[in-house]
């Protein structure tokens, strides 16, 4: 086949050796089955920003740390070097997160780097060596959909003890091969600490995996293991041995907003004090 522009820099450089087909096309990034050397693999071709799809960005965005200065103010200011550094932190979040979840633990596609915005990456297959097919194609009993459910939300949570909410999973963002789940699609994974909508996207991806494998198996509907991740995440306690029940009650106790912003008043209070007696006592002085 003709080789598309994006990947004729990774074909002369001989990075690829072969463009053999297209994989598919997606809302942010179009996927090509590529020949490297004698490996069969992925390359992950991002689209440009105005021709992304991808809705509100700027919230995944959140938290992202940009060390070079002059990087993250022409981000900030939105100029042509700044859109193009903010292209280049959002390909780069994805083989990131690759890298860390693989580590962790968590079956995602191995990765070889990102070059010119193009993402080389392992190709997961099947039993007959054909491109496996993505969980929406896949029909189970409830046997296999409790095994799976367990799966995912065990890679969920070692996602959460790396720091990280995929932030988009769903049955379209997940492959299955011989052993499994495989979670894919990363370029917007989130910082689970300093991304404030961390928790309702870990919600979201919890109950849009529960909802399909609860088709199968309408038991999982009534779990609750993203509130139970949550709340162990925040009290230091989640870790990779950590067991997870499925099951989460909720606090009875009413928070007690009043004390509390009297008690940041009296706080307030007393440091406006201590300013006064600093004052008074320079001005005597």
């Amino acid at each position: 086949m003709k080789i598309p522009k994006r990947l004729e820099p990774l074909v002369e450089d001989g990075l690829i050796d072969e463009v053999i087909r297209p994989l598919m096309s997606g809302k942010e990034a179009a996927v090509f089955l590529v020949r490297c050397g004698s490996e069969i693999r992925c390359a992950k071709v991002y689209k440009e920003a105005a021709k992304r799809s991808f809705k509100q960005a700027v919230l995944y965005q959140e938290g992202r740390k940009v060390r070079n200065t002059r990087r993250s103010r022409a981000m900030e200011k939105g100029s042509k070097f700044g859109r193009n550094q903010q292209e280049e932190a959002w390909q780069n979040a994805e083989v990131d997160a690759l890298y860390r979840l693989d580590a962790a633990g968590v079956r995602v596609p191995k990765p070889y780097g990102c070059f010119e915005g193009v993402l080389l990456m392992e190709l997961v297959t099947d039993d007959e060596g054909g491109v496996a097919p993505r969980l929406n194609d896949v029909s189970m009993d409830a046997e296999q959909a409790i095994e799976d459910h367990a799966t995912v939300m065990h890679y969920v949570k070692l996602m959460l003890c790396a720091g990280l909410v995929h932030g988009d999973l769903s049955e379209f963002n997940v492959l299955v091969d011989a052993y499994g789940p495989v979670i894919i699609d990363l370029p917007q994974a989130v910082d689970a600490a300093a991304n404030n909508n961390a928790r309702s996207m870990l919600d979201r991806d919890v109950n849009n995996m529960t909802d399909y494998y609860g088709q199968y198996a309408p038991e999982l509907l009534q779990t609750r293991y993203a509130k139970e991740m949550w709340a162990l995440y925040e009290d230091g306690e989640l870790t990779p041995e950590t067991e997870l029940t499925g099951y989460f009650e909720e606090s009875d106790v009413a928070a007690d907003v009043d004390s509390v912003v009297e008690e940041i008043k009296a706080v307030m209070a007393e440091e406006q004090a201590r300013q006064e007696r600093l004052r008074e006592a320079e001005e005597e002085d």
